[in-house]
């Protein structure tokens, strides 16, 4: 069996300028914040990112590195709109296609049946259409109805965390809901992931652990072991998300210079660095999960 374990450098070093980029997750739950910030590290720029939005994205729009953000929303949701997206997009600093969480959804379904779109009532009557001219109506073959054309949002690399892998690239979500990761991997040429636990194969034969495997491990490019990798975003059940992280964050975008300050802290350093800075790995290992 192939061995798909590499670095985050390594991940960095495969993508390219101007590539379009899926980065799993759900605002600020289960974001592959590691590699997000390794790409930070990096000079890689004019990114075409494909997400359920959070701290990735604002992150990614403060540094420059966003050209286009394809989405359906960007929240940290005590923070209802990301601070750093508010900024790009108010200045007109990115390009955007905003859709609702079903075209998105069916945006990704497509790319993974390799059809260039899917039919769907989802947008019809709604501003999703007025704000994305470019969204096609299609005539049924069945009836005399017309339906929205959502068309297929093929990546050339996805990003995603998880709880656990293996060294062959089997993936494991051990929280309340998987997201649309599985979509973002079969979307993509190329899926990078993220565990904050690095197992044996023979982990995912014992009990029901491998019905928590959601995409087959064909579908997983490389695998990279980062503890902690969520961070400030949360791996549920391992741990939550950060708030008071969060906060200090949000009000970086208030300050003059913010971004730069917050860089310097907890992106222009190693991620052992990183963890140390926000208390250590057993810190956020006590993080606790958010209650609805």
């Amino acid at each position: 069996m192939a061995d798909k374990r590499m670095g985050a450098a390594d991940v960095v070093a495969q993508l390219k300028d101007g590539m379009t980029l899926g980065i799993g997750g759900w605002g600020p739950r289960r974001k592959p914040m590691a590699l997000v910030r390794e790409i930070l590290r990096s000079p890689l720029k004019d990114l075409t990112v494909v997400t359920y939005g959070g701290a990735d994205v604002g992150m990614l729009c403060a540094a420059g590195k966003v050209k286009k953000l394809i989405f359906a929303f960007v929240s940290l949701d005590f923070i209802p709109l990301e601070p750093y997206f508010r900024i790009a997009r108010q200045s007109g600093a990115i390009d955007v296609m905003e859709l609702d969480e079903g075209l998105f959804m069916l945006g990704l379904k497509a790319a993974g049946m390799r059809v260039p779109f899917i039919p769907t009532r989802v947008g019809l009557g709604t501003d999703v259409l007025k704000r994305n001219p470019g969204l096609q109506l299609t005539a049924s073959p069945y009836d005399e109805k017309d339906w929205v054309a959502m068309p297929a949002l093929p990546l050339d690399a996805a990003l995603i965390h998880v709880d656990r892998a293996d060294a062959r690239g089997v993936c494991q979500i051990k929280g309340p809901d998987h997201y649309m990761d599985d979509l973002f991997a079969r979307a993509a040429k190329c899926t990078y992931v993220s565990c904050d636990e690095l197992v044996d194969s023979s982990f995912f034969a014992e009990g029901d652990e491998a019905r928590y495997v959601f995409w087959e491990r064909a579908e997983t490019t490389g695998v990279v072991h980062l503890p902690g990798g969520a961070h400030p975003s949360s791996c549920g059940p391992l741990y939550g998300f950060d708030v008071k992280h969060f906060k200090e964050y949000a009000a970086s975008a208030k300050a003059e210079g913010g971004w730069q300050a917050y860089a310097e802290r907890y992106v222009n350093c190693s991620e052992a660095e990183y963890l140390e800075r926000v208390g250590g790995i057993e810190a956020v290992r006590k993080l606790p999960l958010p209650v609805f």
